[in-house]
């Protein structure tokens, strides 16, 4: 199976992306997506799961939750909007990661790419960055990848250009 995500979309949904992801059989956007209408044409596109983030209004908060738990090609996956990073989650997420922990965990809102392994707690925690252009981040990215057996393989990023170039 092979998922894309991005976040931080803030109401700006960039062309590439329907290249990048057009292989993918699901996108997950991981929250300030900014508008309905983006939601809706990720949606018209391919099948998706969100999470609201903090900038997201009623509108797209009554279509989708705060977070998600799913399990994808054997593969446990955790999203929310903000959810910090190994070492440095936050309290509600930390509970939830120590208790049970995913195989995948996936956040935005820093708008800055990270993938890391959390060697404690044995996952890949992925922020795909921003796909936006509201922000501080320099460049806007999003990422894909396969899920095989309860792996994650062939991890891909794309940048969609400075934030500048808006």
């Amino acid at each position: 199976m092979k998922i894309g995500f991005l976040s931080d979309t803030h109401g700006y949904l960039d062309q590439k992306l329907f290249t990048f992801f057009k292989n993918c059989d699901e996108i997950w956007h991981a929250g300030d997506i900014g508008n309905i209408d983006i939601l809706r044409r990720l949606e018209e596109f391919k099948p998706v799961k969100a999470v609201f983030g903090n900038i997201d209004g009623s509108e797209i908060r009554s279509h989708i939750p705060r977070e998600q738990r799913l399990n994808r090609a054997e593969m446990d996956i955790y999203m929310i909007h903000i959810g910090g990073y190994p070492g440095r989650y936050e309290a509600e997420v930390r509970k939830k990661i120590m208790s049970n922990p995913p195989d995948l965990f996936i956040s935005g809102h820093s708008h800055i790419l990270k993938i890391i392994a959390d060697k404690k707690h044995g996952f890949l925690h992925i922020n795909p960055g921003s796909a936006g252009y509201q922000g501080f981040h320099e460049v806007r990215t999003a990422v894909r990848l396969d899920i095989i057996k309860g792996r994650p393989r062939n991890l891909e990023i794309i940048e969609l250009g400075s934030r500048s170039e808006y």
